[in-house]
């Protein structure tokens, strides 16, 4: 199952409001909505709110510091994404899924 553009903000801006879920959706290896949280904390908070909803802006910029400061910056996106098209398949790529903080 794919996500569409705005259910994948969705989802990372429920991970960035509630970072302690994310260890939760690692354990249910939940890979496409942490690819898209790691993905939408990458490219930072849209500049375009900076005019258009200011608070808004501050409250993801504070989110996605926090989200850096407890370490979860780590994780990376190719291997998210691989491992997201490898899970429908029923199967993950070896090596992959036991690595440390390369997820």
């Amino acid at each position: 199952m794919s996500l569409a553009a705005r259910q994948r903000e969705l989802v990372a801006r429920h991970l960035l409001a509630h970072p302690e879920e994310i260890p939760i959706y690692l354990k249910e290896r939940r890979w496409e909505q942490l690819a898209a949280l790691v993905e939408f904390a990458a490219k930072d908070a849209p500049l375009g709110l900076v005019h258009t909803d200011p608070a808004l802006y501050r409250l993801l910029r504070q989110q996605i510091a926090e989200f850096r400061i407890r370490g979860w910056s780590c994780l990376s996106l190719e291997v998210l994404q691989q491992l997201a098209s490898h899970s429908g398949a029923g199967r993950e790529p070896r090596g992959q899924a036991g690595a440390s903080c390369r997820i």
